[in-house]
């Protein structure tokens, strides 16, 4: 209420954790048990893989995880990461 004295106080959104999972470079299956569990739960999972080749398609990687990877190219991850976080 305007002038009751008492500040309004704002609403702070729920803290998200931010997973980094590294994939392994051989195939699919090179994630890690905790990693896999990690990647299942998740609301979005993004694939950067400009810094390193991976072995493996994105569609094999999707097959195996069970979700959709959305891929972050370099330019995001470097400059517009927010839109990741």
């Amino acid at each position: 209420r305007v002038g009751s004295g008492t500040p309004t106080q704002r609403q702070k959104p729920p803290a998200m954790p931010l997973y980094l999972v590294g994939l392994g470079l051989g195939d699919e299956k090179d994630i890690t048990v905790r990693g896999l569990e990690v990647v299942q739960r998740c609301d979005e999972v993004w694939l950067e893989s400009y810094t390193s080749i991976l072995g493996v398609d994105k569609a094999k990687l999707e097959a195996f995880y069970g979700r959709t990877l959305r891929l972050a190219p370099r330019e995001q991850v470097e400059s517009g990461a927010e839109a990741i976080i």
